[in-house]
């Protein structure tokens, strides 16, 4: 029994208490002469790293010896006994340890980001007006997702996605001025769903998706690879935003860690790594806010973003906030500064089609003097680049 509790010993205290306990044949007053420990702290320990093995489905002393697989914990077990008290069948229920599934997707992570190609510094581009900051923002793009035309409206697909998006950057490009500094705000949900099971992180209501979700993250790469190489031509600076959405929470995480490692070589480029779903970059008297939409609504964010940026909010003077999440256009003007909520370029999904939440399908380039704040925008739509 002690010696199969040693994967599930954690941390260097457990261990080296488990390995005491085991070397005096189970005898805890003994391990606890031998540590200079009380030998209640010795049993309680024992008893700690009994309740991990339990959790994981491990308890012989319980008939218990089928542990669940890695990213999961013991939801309970039935047990069948024969006549003579012996197990003769036995059910073994499991949940998902999130804790633990959060973790991996930390540690797979780190292990991508190291073997990751760096990339290399692009070539500056000539003359770039010093005084102009262009914004792009792209929201709910939901990459991944599958729309059937005859019952959407249109059709949507990983391919469409991909091909759409390079278009629009290269159209959007092409006519904002040749701005010294860039903000690429993609304002969250990005991704259709957010982990192998296509379903909502939160809710678990099951998404129409084209893909599998490795094929899903290998294409959300590669577009934001293309399209800030397409960006550093164009632009002196780029700064990036990936925000967290209701549909990509985990993978707004790894994305940001991804590129910051993707990037770190090429000075021209800096990437937001807020945890928080929140976010904030000035220029000039120019102060830009950013959130999905999903934590605060657009009548009570402003307050959030002042209370959360109180420096940055009291040194500029014109005050500007991009949401998304509903995918409809708003635009508000508070007290506090200036609100747009955006329409998405993606096409509806069944549930949107079915419960009649229908919105044109657009995103913008918005150009910003240093002193004196907005000056151009253009708007962009699906049509405008198939025509």
């Amino acid at each position: 029994m002690l010696e199969g509790l040693r994967e599930y010993a954690k941390g260097e205290n457990q261990r080296r208490t488990l390995e005491a306990v085991i070397a005096a044949g189970g005898n805890r007053a003994a391990a606890a002469r031998e540590l200079g420990k009380a030998e209640s702290t010795v049993r309680e320990c024992i008893l700690s790293i009994k309740g991990n093995a339990a959790r994981k489905g491990y308890s012989p002393d319980h008939d218990m010896t089928k542990t669940a697989p890695d990213g999961y914990h013991l939801k309970g077990t039935s047990t069948l006994y024969d006549a003579d008290g012996h197990p003769k069948l036995q059910w073994v229920k499991t949940n998902i340890d999130h804790e633990r599934q959060f973790e991996m997707m930390q540690e797979a992570v780190k292990a991508l980001c190291e073997d990751l190609p760096k990339e290399s510094p692009k070539a500056i581009p000539e003359a770039t007006a010093a005084e102009l900051c262009s914004k792009y923002v792209i929201t709910d793009y939901h990459i991944g997702m599958m729309s059937w035309h005859e019952e959407t409206g249109a059709d949507w697909d990983l391919a469409i996605a991909e091909n759409l998006i390079v278009n629009w950057f290269k159209s959007a490009i092409e006519l904002a001025p040749n701005s010294d500094t860039a903000i690429f705000a993609q304002l969250g949900d990005f991704l259709h769903w957010d982990g192998i099971e296509a379903v909502t992180p939160t809710s678990k209501h099951i998404l129409d998706a084209d893909t599998r979700f490795q094929k899903l993250v290998r294409v959300s790469v590669r577009v934001l690879r293309r399209v800030i190489n397409l960006l550093l031509g164009k632009h002196k600076r780029v700064h990036v935003i990936c925000a967290e959405g209701n549909h990509d929470i985990a993978s707004s995480i790894w994305l940001r860690e991804c590129l910051a490692v993707m990037y770190e070589k090429e000075p021209r480029i800096t990437i937001d790594q807020n945890p928080d779903p929140y976010y904030c970059y000035t220029f000039g008297k120019n102060c830009f806010f950013f959130h999905h939409g999903h934590k605060k609504k657009m009548s009570a964010v402003d307050s959030a973003f002042v209370a959360k940026f109180r420096k940055e909010y009291g040194e500029t003077e014109y005050h500007y906030a991009d949401l998304g999440h509903l995918h409809h256009e708003k635009v508000l003007e508070s007290n506090l500064m200036v609100l747009e909520q955006h329409r998405t370029l993606a096409a509806p999904d069944s549930h949107a089609s079915r419960g009649g939440w229908m919105s044109g399908r657009h995103s913008k380039v918005t150009t910003y003097h240093r002193d004196f704040g907005k000056v151009i925008e253009h708007t962009i739509s699906p049509d405008f680049l198939e025509g």
